[in-house]
């Protein structure tokens, strides 16, 4: 169950007095967590030729490009890749930029899909539990234009049973995304997620996908600590034990997002760099699509986690 067992632990913590707004002329506005801003006086055609001065020059010029683009946010690289194309006609070289696109920057998972080289169902999980509705609408509609296939299909064809059903009801994009929370109906999901695993020989796979899938976070957070008021083991343990393989990897994942996503992506990010060998692409992935997310509260979480910074982590692995 790994380092996040501690956190569900103490899943019985009410999380209601979080507050993610500051008032702006007078209005509740979403605290940015993010690491990376809007680049001042920002000029795509200024950049675009020193990008192509960086990729030109003999070797390439790696601190050049990354000097660049860990400094301009989503919008503005994509006014870079813009201007690069027109000026130089080359789209192979723009291949980090593309990695760094909303929603695009899921380039692997693209093309584990595409090249049917076998599914790395932890990307297929991490992205689709991590998006919006909007932002998995958008994640369909440009797989369909680049692969001229629908990404359901795909994930029929390169899933099965239980794990295909959780990916597919992801993939409706019907998530509550209101943060509000209903008590009652916090209670009622509890307890129909007992009588569907806990307390029957069989557990109804199908029950907890649906409710896991549509709830916001902050209601299954509810959710979660009636659970842990009716029954002595929390829900994790519960598909722990009642579970196994693709299936109980997708639904204990979805559970970590919706209780805290940034400590999610901190375990992943440690992951990475565990063992032999560090995961490139998953640092890649994780960092660039969270710095203009929650990357600040990822690099909170993992100090508390680990008790080392993220940062000392990377350096020591040497990427």
């Amino acid at each position: 169950m790994s380092v996040f067992k501690k956190f569900f632990n103490s899943i019985i913590k009410d999380r209601d007095n979080e507050d993610d707004t500051i008032k702006v002329k007078g209005k509740p506005k979403p605290k940015y967590y993010g690491t990376v801003t809007p680049y001042p006086n920002f000029n795509a055609s200024s950049d675009a030729s020193v990008l192509q001065s960086a990729i030109a020059s003999k070797g390439v010029d790696e601190d050049v490009i990354i000097a660049v683009m860990v400094q301009r946010n989503n919008e503005q690289r994509q006014k870079i890749k813009v201007v690069y194309e027109a000026s130089t006609g080359k789209v192979r070289d723009l291949i980090y930029i593309k990695q760094t696109t909303k929603p695009l920057n899921c380039c692997h998972f693209w093309c584990l899909l595409q090249q049917r080289l076998g599914t790395d169902e932890d990307v297929l999980v991490e992205v689709l539990a991590t998006r919006s509705n909007a932002e998995i609408r958008e994640l369909k509609r440009i797989f369909k234009e680049e692969y001229k296939t629908d990404l359901e299909d795909v994930i029929r064809s390169e899933t099965n049973g239980d794990f295909t059903s959780a990916l597919l009801a992801m993939l409706k994009a019907n998530k509550d995304e209101s943060n509000e929370v209903n008590m009652d109906l916090a209670r009622k999901d509890a307890e129909t997620l007992f009588e569907a695993g806990e307390n029957t020989s069989r557990i109804n796979v199908s029950t907890f996908i649906d409710i896991l899938t549509t709830r916001n976070g902050k209601q299954l957070s509810k959710t979660f600590q009636h659970y842990a008021s009716i029954s002595d083991v929390k829900l994790p343990k519960v598909l722990d034990m009642k579970l196994s393989g693709d299936i109980e990897d997708c639904l204990l994942d979805i559970v970590k997002c919706a209780w805290n996503t940034p400590a999610f992506f901190a375990e992943k990010l440690h992951r990475a760099m565990e063992g032999h060998g560090t995961c490139d692409s998953t640092l890649i992935r994780v960092l660039v699509s969270r710095s203009e997310v929650d990357l600040k509260k990822i690099v909170e979480e993992y100090r508390a986690m680990y008790d080392r910074s993220l940062q000392e982590h990377i350096l020591t692995t040497g990427n």
